[in-house]
Parts: structure tokens; sequence; C-alpha cells
């Protein structure tokens, strides 16, 4: 929705945004400098124009982007929860606006990079087999391991992955909202995905491989691609493809008889998933029976366990590198050319370095 929609659309994009972030009408119009709480109302109501600076304005109280105010965010085309609802709910709409201006700002941030020409990202890479199935996925994830050479060892990190597919994640904390694992949007020449860092290790590397599997298996990109298929069937698919691609069946299946539960922390460390994921492997490859798959289920591995399994020098993913590799090379150009601040920088990088680590260049006006 654009500009000349009229000052009634801007006025309820206002109003959905302070809603979302738990403004009242008052406080709203205080944080902008505004007489009294019918000025705001009126504004939400379409019944007073905006200036330039009240824009700015509302922009810095309620931390969104301006083009906020002037667009409808883009849809978000996956988002993983842990939480589960029936419908839609004030609660979980606040949550996916959350979501959505966290997303827009990763794509904003990928976008200018792209424009000061320091960073080139790749058109997002499509599988051309069948996904009907989950073993469609499954075969997917394979067709991707060996494109990408990857065999079935572990993978250590899933930003370079990601990358060669057309996808840039973002690590960050998500406003507190523990339930949502993640999300990711289709940017045109690239796609972008935030990825919960209050999860632990394993579903966040659960979560990238969701959302790239949404990148490979065409979401968003083609309206064409699995069509027939129902939301949880798609979702099922794509599971499929996640679990696969983190831990290969194959790895499983070397054991033929025998795996045990030791074994099989072992792998789930060394692969870094969570247990419930490799249990899932471990059932799909027929190398443990469906009583031990039951049994297992309810003895999730002590952080001990884990680390005494990897002897003790665990490696996790996605939590010390928080942006992909390319982006944070081009931050780093950008910043070493004056095209931004150190500040900008360091808000680029989403908390993976500070001021005080950069060198110190020629400083711009903040950007």
């Amino acid at each position: 929705m654009k500009l000349d929609d009229g000052w009634a659309a801007i006025g309820e994009r206002v109003r959905r945004i302070r809603v979302a972030t738990g403004l009242t009408q008052a406080e709203l119009a205080d944080a902008i400098g505004l007489d009294d709480r019918s000025a705001v109302s009126k504004i939400e109501r379409g019944e007073r124009r905006i200036d330039g600076m009240e824009l700015v304005g509302l922009g810095r109280a309620l931390k969104v982007p301006l083009d906020h105010f002037i667009e409808d965010p883009p849809q978000v085309f996956a988002r993983r929860s842990s939480a589960l609802v029936a419908e839609e709910t004030t609660e979980d709409e606040t949550a996916m606006f959350r979501l959505q201006t966290a997303l827009v700002a990763w794509r904003n941030d990928v976008r200018q990079l792209i424009g000061f020409g320091v960073l080139k990202v790749r058109k997002p890479l499509l599988y051309p087999g069948a996904q009907e199935r989950q073993d469609d996925g499954r075969e997917a994830a394979r067709w991707l391991r060996k494109r990408l050479n990857l065999a079935s060892e572990p993978i250590e990190t899933l930003m370079r992955p990601a990358e060669a597919v057309g996808l840039l994640y973002a690590v960050m904390v998500l406003d507190g909202e523990k339930n949502d694992e993640g999300a990711s949007l289709n940017a045109g020449d690239f796609s972008v995905a935030i990825l919960n860092r209050q999860s632990d290790v394993g579903r966040r590397r659960a979560t990238a491989a969701h959302e790239l599997g949404h990148v490979l298996l065409g979401d968003d990109f083609s309206t064409d691609i699995g069509v027939h298929a129902s939301k949880e069937d798609r979702e099922a698919v794509i599971d499929a493809f996640a679990s696969e691609f983190l831990l290969p069946a194959v790895v499983l299946k070397r054991f033929a008889v025998g795996l045990n539960r030791t074994d099989l922390i072992r792998l789930a460390a060394e692969y870094k998933v969570s247990w419930s994921l490799a249990i899932r492997q471990a059932e799909l490859a027929e190398v443990i029976s469906d009583r031990d798959a039951k049994d297992w289920a309810g003895q999730t591995p002590t952080y001990t366990e884990f680390m005494d399994s990897l002897g003790w020098a665990p490696q996790p993913d996605l939590e010390k590198v928080v942006v992909s590799p390319s982006v944070a090379h081009a931050v780093m150009t950008a910043y070493s050319r004056s095209l931004i601040s150190a500040d900008r920088a360091v808000e680029m990088m989403r908390g993976q370095i500070r001021r005080d680590q950069l060198p110190e260049v020629d400083e711009v006006d903040s950007l």
C-alpha cells in the first residue's frame, strides 16, 4: 500500500505499530512532542496530516523504519514458532509485527550494502526435482549436499550453505518472544532470515535449515510450486528436508544394528542437532526399535553427556557469528571506506562487534 492510498491508510499503520509496541496514544503523543492524545487519535483516524519531522519522530518513538508508515511490510513467507495457536490473537499479531520489523530492518541493511557496491548476493537456488512428499524433501537435501560437496559430513556452520542458496541469516534476540524460533522473507534477488538467539543450538540450527528449505523449494519465489499441498503438508516436506540436511540417514545406517543411546548422543552432538531430531532420523534409518525410540525420547541427554561425547570441545553454531559472513565483510568494507559510521557498523553487525573493536577511520554522519 503506497502513500497515495491516503492519510487514513498511514494512520492505520501508525495505530497498528503503536498497539504492537505497547504504547498508549498519550504516551506516543508525549514521545513525539504533541500537546495531547487527541492529536494522535486524529492521525490514526486519518483526520490529521503528518509533516516530515513528525514522521521522523514517529519512527524514532516506535522504533521502526519510516517505510513502515508509507507501505505495508512484506509478508513473512516462513515463520517457525514453538507455540501453536488456533487463531490469530492480539499477542500473536504483536509477535508477528516484531518479526516483520526485524526482517525489514535486516533486508534494508542488505539492500544498503548492495547499493554501496560492497556486497554481491546470489540469486536464490531452486531445487529442480519433485517436492510433493516428505521423501522428496529428503531427496532435495541429498541433492543440495552433493551440489555443495558436503557428502555426509557434519556441517560446521549453516551460514555458508545458506549463502550459496541465496539466503542471508541474522541471529538476534526476538524482543523476548521465546516461542518464535525465526522467520524469513523473499527480498527479490535474495532472501533474508532471522533466528532467535534465545533458542538452544539444536533448535536454532533446525530453524535455520527449515528456512533454507523454504528458499530451496521455491516458496514465495514461484507461485506454481506445491500448490496442491496443504500448509501442513508443505511444512512436513520442508521439515523432512531440514532433518536430512542436518543429519543424513545414511550416517545412521552405517550402524546397521546395534546403535545404542551413547552412539546417538555422540552423533547428535557431532552434527549439532536436537535429541528429538536425532531420534526421528534413527527411526527413519531403521536402526532403533520403536520401543527404544519411545524410551529414549523421555531421556533427553544432559549437558554433560553432550559435552563428554565430544571430548569437552563443543562448537556451537550461529552463536558467535551472528550475521552471514559476506554481509559482515561488506559492513567492514563500507566502514573502512567511510560509507557508514562506526555506530551504524555496530548496528548492522547485530552485536557481533563492539564500537571499541573497530579501527579508526574518518567518521561520517550517521547513516
